[in-house]
């Protein structure tokens, strides 16, 4: 089914739940690593916390090594111009494992309650990366659909179902033939669920690159960005309440006017209003950091973004806490001129490297009595 008005959107809108008191957590001074229970001291009292981690990745071409022939994904097949074998598919689905295993677990040993996805090519792929040793024991589950990209990769969420429950989801069409492209590009993937006794929507996005020149695609990724910016408006006009979190690769730095103008992310959480869009990202932009090198450039270009309610937190359950990169040690090129740089599982003359991806994760971590 395709997007196209306000309609389509609230025939997918959630209930939300009764509000409750409205508590204001006053100031968490460290957080233990125990997703169930978290003990934080202040002056002259103790409080007990919960903290759960939210994580957006970009997989870096992750294929299976099967030539579907109504896509573009010869590159990746055995005889393709990657080498693209069962036993690099296999690596570089053991990779992915491997850092979702470790996003978030320095704040809670059970990793990231939900990981959106980008650049997956199938169900395949992700019952792969699922069933991997490194993820078997939480029980993951995802969330998918195909894609009219015409190299067929599309976005996906996983989910712990220990803390995450579906209640619907459906893709989003991004329509680009309305700004006369021919090509198509990635829908948005939109999930409403139940996080720990907490409804919140989920929006997985990867928006147009800037492939032919910055100025050129830009209104493909404004066209995106209106695409969430219709469904946040249709879901808060429900309910002004509603917990939303956007993420994903968006291709567009954090000042882009993408996200200042059309989504109107803001930068700062002083008087943020419940249906607000804040954007934790356009700071750490200016302070130089970044998820992705490219021509020697950083760029901030994974985000994960949230409606007001999980900073206001009127019903006092999950309220936003912090966010960071996922530079783990390991995802780092350690020589060469990529050191420093996100360790790619390819080089750039398209040789497996047994990396990970050319971009940083990035984490969102939310805190609740």
């Amino acid at each position: 089914m395709q997007g196209g008005d306000d309609s389509f959107y609230r025939d997918y809108l959630c209930n939300f739940a009764a509000k409750t008191n409205n508590n204001v957590v006053k100031k968490l001074l460290f957080a233990l690593f125990s997703f169930g229970v978290v003990v934080n001291s202040f002056a002259q009292e103790k409080t007990k916390y919960r903290v759960i981690a939210i994580g957006s990745y970009n997989c870096e071409n992750f294929f299976d090594t099967d030539d579907d022939t109504a896509k573009k994904d010869e590159d990746f097949t055995p005889k393709g111009a990657y080498g693209y074998t069962d036993e690099v598919y296999r690596q570089k689905a053991h990779n992915i494992a491997t850092v979702i295993q470790k996003m978030g677990t320095s704040v809670t040993p059970e990793g990231a309650a939900i990981v959106g996805l980008v650049e997956v090519e199938n169900d395949h792929v992700l019952q792969t990366l699922v069933t991997q040793p490194e993820l078997a024991a939480r029980h993951y589950k995802y969330v998918w659909f195909p894609t009219a990209d015409e190299r067929g990769i599309s976005t996906a969420m996983l989910y712990n179902p220990k803390y995450f429950s579906v209640l619907s989801a459906q893709p989003v069409r991004v329509p680009l033939e309305t700004l006369g492209q021919k090509r198509s590009t990635r829908d948005v993937l939109y999930v409403c669920g139940i996080l720990a006794g907490d409804t919140v929507h989920v929006l997985v996005n990867h928006w147009p690159s800037k492939s032919g020149g910055e100025a050129a695609s830009e209104p493909g990724r404004r066209l995106a960005a209106s695409v969430n910016r219709r469904i946040i408006d249709s879901v808060q006009k429900t309910n002004p309440d509603a917990k939303i979190l956007l993420m994903g690769d968006l291709n567009d730095n954090p000042d882009a006017e993408s996200v200042t103008e059309v989504l109107e992310a803001k930068k700062n959480v002083e008087k943020l209003r419940q249906t607000d869009i804040y954007n934790p990202w356009i700071n750490m932009h200016k302070k130089g950091l970044g998820t992705e090198c490219y021509r020697d450039e950083w760029h901030l270009i994974d985000q994960i973004m949230i409606s007001g309610a999980f900073v206001n937190n009127r019903n006092d359950k999950w309220k936003y806490y912090n966010a960071a990169i996922f530079n783990d040690d390991m995802l780092v090129n350690k020589i060469g001129k990529d050191k420093g740089r996100p360790h790619r599982s390819f080089t750039i003359a398209q040789v497996w490297d047994n990396g990970y991806s050319d971009h940083f994760p990035v984490l969102m971590y939310f805190i609740s009595k």
